[in-house]
């Protein structure tokens, strides 16, 4: 009988991993809009409904599945992620009759800006954390908070660290036509990268090999310059390569979202995601990953 997975956040990197874990799960997904039930059922998902921003909206999520993917995104503001209080609470929720009956299994889906900079360095897993934005400290509060509930109940969990996702549908082709600039490649800082069905297939494997209270980066083998990732991205679909100007110059033309990554500087080591959770990626460079969407577009 196949156990029953439960995802939350059915966006599209989950959707693209449901065809892979279909046939080990019976799946589940947490939905908040009512136009969503619909789409999941079409891919196969039983769908739940439940608002993260409602407590009393996750009370039916106590004890139906033995595993968890999780994949939404902290709140847009503050400094706790409130909603991954609110989802713990509810897995572990207990009747007048009966104790909780707890997942076995936990996959959290976290962002590899949880470092901060790190000025280019290569950096593993065991790396310090050192948030410079608010979206970074909410995500370290929900990987604190998530680390802290399985080691008290006893659960597998374990943290995927992703970078920056792209695909056909995750290009930065707008900017590009729009000419905005980037950095003097002298100023500018190292990216990190992942193609989307990659990340669907190591969310896969993580389900099934990830050791507990673990982290893992999802990034492939590239080492760019985010300059670099622009000029690659323009080359491959005949577009101008971004003008490039001086840090001091960015402060008045780039947007402060977009500058709060540039100033963030890493690279990432990917052997653990290689070694134990035995992914051969598909895409081992941003240039096998582009040259594969530009055939799809073709």
């Amino acid at each position: 009988m196949k156990k029953t997975l439960l995802i939350v956040g059915c966006g599209d990197i989950a959707l693209r991993a449901v065809p892979l874990l279909q046939t080990h799960y019976r799946i589940l997904g947490l939905y908040r809009n009512l136009d969503s039930a619909e789409n999941l059922r079409l891919h196969g998902i039983i769908p739940i409904y439940g608002n993260l921003d409602l407590p009393e909206s996750l009370e039916k999520l106590a004890g139906i599945s033995q595993l968890v993917l999780y994949l939404a995104p902290p709140p847009s503001q503050g400094l706790y992620d409130c909603r991954t209080a609110h989802l713990l609470s509810a897995l572990a929720r207990r009747t007048k009759k009966h104790a909780a009956i707890l997942p076995q299994r936990l996959i959290y889906i976290s962002t590899s800006g949880v470092y901060g900079d790190c000025h280019g360095a290569l950096i593993d897993e065991t790396h310090p954390v050192h948030p410079e934005s608010d979206r970074a400290i909410r995500r370290i509060d929900a990987e604190r908070r998530i680390r802290n509930w399985g080691k008290r109940n006893h659960i597998s969990v374990s943290i995927l660290r992703v970078p920056g996702i792209y695909a056909a549908n995750r290009l930065p082709l707008t900017r590009l036509r729009e000419g905005h600039p980037a950095l003097l490649d002298t100023e500018d800082s190292y990216t990190n990268h992942i193609h989307a069905d990659d990340l669907a297939r190591i969310i896969y494997a993580a389900l099934r090999h990830a050791r507990p209270n673990r982290i893992y980066h999802t990034c492939d083998d590239s080492q760019l310059k985010m300059g670099e990732y622009f000029d690659m991205v323009a080359d491959h679909f005949g577009l101008p390569r971004p003008p490039r100007i001086t840090r001091i110059q960015a402060q008045e033309q780039i947007s402060p979202a977009m500058l709060s990554f540039m100033k963030e500087s890493r690279r990432l080591n990917n052997l653990r995601l290689r070694k134990e959770l035995q992914v051969k990626l598909l895409y081992p460079t941003v240039s096998d990953g582009l040259k594969a969407v530009r055939k799809e577009s073709q």
